[in-house]
């Protein structure tokens, strides 16, 4: 009796264990969206030097990668994790956010292992369809642009020409757009596992078939914010 309460015990610690571990690892989940958010409030307080607003308007995805690292990936490489929305037309609401890596070489923009803030916008269908695979390498499945910056930038810029997605980082307050050829944009999928606490596909996410988490709503809403302001400027 006594080992089969011990057996009970100790099973029952584990599971309390497993449970608390899961928890803390949502939670770090939910601070990358915070983390998202902040970065587009900060990035877009300034108009002047923030994404333009004719871009905005016409955003089918955005992925927001707080603190992309140099060196945390591999010698010489660049690593980070984000999260990213995109819109369902006609309905016009921004999904449930997934969670995914940017992963890739060297490109020059950080020094010393600098942390960068990486921003991503996806400007048509395309870009809906390249965020649903399971990872694509920018610059080469999906064309891309760093993008134009400023309350004036000319909507006939290179961005109208075909780019999937155009490119921005900001680093020291700098904000600017960045070109990121050759690096991997990749499904995080045990991550959107522990946020949701099951498997959810990718495109139910991005499609808008799965609703909007409580704790997913402010990064969310702050995109749909944004692009319901540039749509109104126009």
């Amino acid at each position: 009796m006594k080992r089969i309460t011990a057996t009970f015990c100790a099973m029952t610690l584990a599971a309390t264990s497993l449970t608390a571990f899961a928890a803390g690892d949502k939670d770090k989940m939910i601070g990358r969206l915070d983390s998202a958010q902040a970065v587009l409030n900060e990035i877009m307080a300034t108009p002047d030097k923030s994404v333009p607003q004719n871009i905005l308007s016409s955003a089918y995805c955005v992925v927001v990668i707080p603190s992309f690292k140099k060196g945390a990936f591999v010698v010489g490489g660049q690593y980070g994790q984000g999260v990213a929305t995109c819109r369902n037309t006609p309905s016009g609401k921004w999904s449930a956010p997934v969670f995914v890596q940017l992963a890739g070489g060297s490109f020059g923009f950080q020094i010393g292992g600098q942390s960068t803030d990486l921003v991503l916008i996806g400007m048509n269908e395309r870009s809906l369809s390249d965020m649903l695979h399971n990872k694509f390498k920018i610059g080469g499945d999906a064309a891309a642009s760093a993008g134009p910056v400023g309350r004036n930038a000319q909507a006939g810029t290179d961005w109208k020409l075909g780019a999937e997605f155009l490119t921005y980082s900001r680093s020291k307050g700098l904000f600017a757009g960045i070109d990121l050829d050759g690096t991997v944009l990749s499904q995080n999928q045990d991550d959107t596992r522990t946020f949701y606490g099951t498997d959810i596909q990718f495109e139910s996410l991005l499609k808008g078939s799965t609703p909007v988490p409580p704790s997913a709503r402010p990064f969310v809403r702050t995109v749909a914010k944004y692009f319901v302001a540039a749509k109104a400027a126009q």
